[in-house]
């Protein structure tokens, strides 16, 4: 197994190789510097249509970036020889709407009615962070980020519904106008963020308690700040019961 602090200062290649491989299956905030990285919903193609309308009424927590044909595992239009079956560290496998397993990998489930989307992360945009001086706690720690079910309602579409799910980065107060300028530069990775203050705004009632990721301090000083997060298409999944769905383990992104 390859380790985390190894692979942070490695090429995008090594990283992918490594994740492929399986000798690397844990969390890839921090990983392929400069690239993107994408949240994953691979589901039957009877309810693909209504999950693109789902995406495109709600570009804040689901940006598009990339559509398989369907029952082609191959992401051509991402990057050069992506297998969506071995690519990701960790997937979750739905099952009528409940979380039925996780896998290292999806290629005995694999379906020709199968269609894969990515949406963009807001992994993407850290390592601009990092450049301008802000600090990253999870990133730092070697966590996964902090993530939250908020009191926001996405735009519906077909069988897909649901509240907003939104990550946390704890921001010094002297750097969030320009933490929200640097995130606006990334609309593909989820843009400026949602909300930035007391959580109790949007629904959060406790921030040490996170439905997804690990806990991460709001020192003195910082200021939470709130991202949609591409865990919300996983809310939705599961409120629209699919037969079948597969989504990356959160914070196990595609790069």
């Amino acid at each position: 197994m390859q380790s985390y602090q190894t692979l942070k200062d490695s090429s995008l290649q090594t990283v992918r190789n490594a994740i492929r491989s399986g000798a690397y299956r844990a969390h890839t905030a921090g990983l392929g510097k400069g690239y993107l990285q994408a949240n994953l919903a691979i589901m039957p193609e009877e309810y693909a249509l209504d999950f693109m309308r789902y995406c495109q009424r709600n570009p804040k927590p689901c940006p598009l970036t990339g559509v398989s044909d369907t029952g082609n595992p191959m992401m051509f239009t991402m990057g050069r020889d992506i297998d969506i079956r071995t690519d990701v560290p960790a997937y979750n496998i739905y099952r009528d709407g409940k979380l039925d397993c996780d896998s290292t990998d999806i290629v005995d489930i694999w379906r020709d009615d199968l269609v894969v989307f990515a949406l963009g992360c807001s992994f993407t945009f850290e390592h601009a962070l990092q450049k301008a001086s802000v600090p990253i706690w999870h990133i730092d720690n070697n966590t996964t980020v902090p993530m939250f079910r908020s009191n926001i309602e996405t735009v519906p579409s077909g069988v897909f519904s649901g509240k907003m799910v939104v990550s946390m980065r704890a921001i010094p107060a002297e750097r969030v106008e320009d933490v929200v300028a640097i995130s606006r530069r990334f609309p593909l990775a989820h843009g400026a963020p949602v909300h930035w203050g007391d959580p109790a705004e949007i629904g959060i009632t406790d921030i040490t308690q996170p439905q997804w990721g690990d806990a991460a301090p709001v020192g003195p000083g910082e200021v939470p700040v709130f991202w949609a997060c591409g865990v919300t298409p996983q809310v939705a999944i599961e409120q629209a019961k699919l037969p079948l769905c597969i989504t990356h383990k959160p914070g196990h992104m595609l790069i």
